[in-house]
């Protein structure tokens, strides 16, 4: 057992997932000396303070060979997953624009067509951007706008905190990529609704005071996703595999790589955790603690009777941030 997780974390730690992830060292040290105590490099999204709150900017871009294969879906998901940035910092969404390059109107009507679905399914306009249709390639890129009145950050983690994951396991595969699909296939209002009011519970989580960090899984994988949260805290966690909630058809490795449509760790005091995950299995997510956060700065794995640590902060960073 010792062998089979040590080569499973060995793979998940030399992926090309965390890899991805590593290159924003080098946009850190480039930038890193313009950011300020609330735009800070490594969170989900920009916090700007406008008044009582904050201004939220983010955006996602896509790789060419994703938007030629599933051209609709990844118009599609450039409103979901930016609806779940905004979210992961406790905010609503207000509006998105898009940058679209494609080689033929047919190509560039599908992915208009499926972010304009995203956008009518979160309640989030589109409200300009660029468009080039006679492009040699097709991209995508998806920026939005949000509000929060309360942050949840990914530099808030604290010693002590419990972690919690909360991911919505009703969804499928879209082979052969490692996207877990709670929404896209959703149609109709009654499913726009609710995946908007399960969108809600982070922003009132964070009203709330019962949680000031979190993160939405992110291609990094769920692994990978607490381990920047606990590079940016400054804080080490130690993460127990069969607490994690997971479909039954899923392979544990997989299912660590999966960018679930709806996924999020967030952290909270232990004398919080029950009221946290209350509320989002008042709404049919999983939600469990899987965790806790140490001052070690490493990211240790248990399964059975066995741990091993996945990544020791303080010998590689990974995205070069601190809190």
């Amino acid at each position: 057992m010792a062998r089979a997780l040590n080569h499973m974390l060995h793979s998940l730690r030399t992926g090309r997932a965390l890899a991805a992830k590593q290159d924003i060292a080098q946009v850190a040290a480039i930038f890193g000396q313009n950011a300020t105590k609330v735009m800070r490099l490594g969170d989900d999204c920009a916090a700007i303070p406008d008044g009582d709150g904050y201004l939220l900017l983010a955006s996602e871009g896509f790789q060419d060979s994703f938007v030629r294969a599933m051209p609709w879906f990844a118009g599609y998901c450039g409103v979901m997953v930016n609806v779940s940035d905004i979210a992961a910092m406790g905010g609503r969404p207000v509006a998105v624009v898009d940058a679209l390059w494609s080689d033929t109107y047919e190509a560039a009507a599908s992915i208009l067509t499926g972010l304009h679905e995203g956008a009518r399914t979160y309640g989030v306009p589109v409200v300009g951007g660029h468009t080039n249709m006679r492009s040699t390639h097709n991209s995508l890129s998806v920026a939005i706008l949000g509000r929060a009145r309360h942050l949840l950050t990914s530099f808030d983690a604290q010693p002590g905190e419990v972690l919690i994951a909360a991911i919505d396991l009703r969804g499928r595969w879209h082979d052969p990529h490692p996207f877990w699909d709670a929404s896209s296939a959703l149609c109709g209002t009654e499913a726009a609704v609710r995946l908007r009011g399960d969108l809600e519970l982070l922003p009132c989580i964070a009203e709330d005071g019962l949680s000031r960090a979190a993160k939405d899984i992110s291609m990094a994988g769920l692994l990978g996703t607490a381990l920047m949260l606990a590079e940016c805290s400054g804080v080490g966690m130690t993460i127990t595999l069969d607490d994690i909630p997971r479909p039954a058809e899923a392979p544990m490795e997989r299912w660590l790589s999966a960018f679930p449509s709806y996924g999020y760790l967030l952290t909270t005091r232990p004398e919080d955790a029950e009221a946290v995950m209350a509320r989002f299995h008042g709404r049919g997510i999983a939600a469990a603690v899987i965790g806790q956060c140490n001052s070690t700065r490493r990211v240790d794995v248990a399964s059975a009777d066995e741990r091993e640590t996945f990544w020791d902060l303080a010998s590689a960073p990974l995205m070069g941030v601190t809190p």
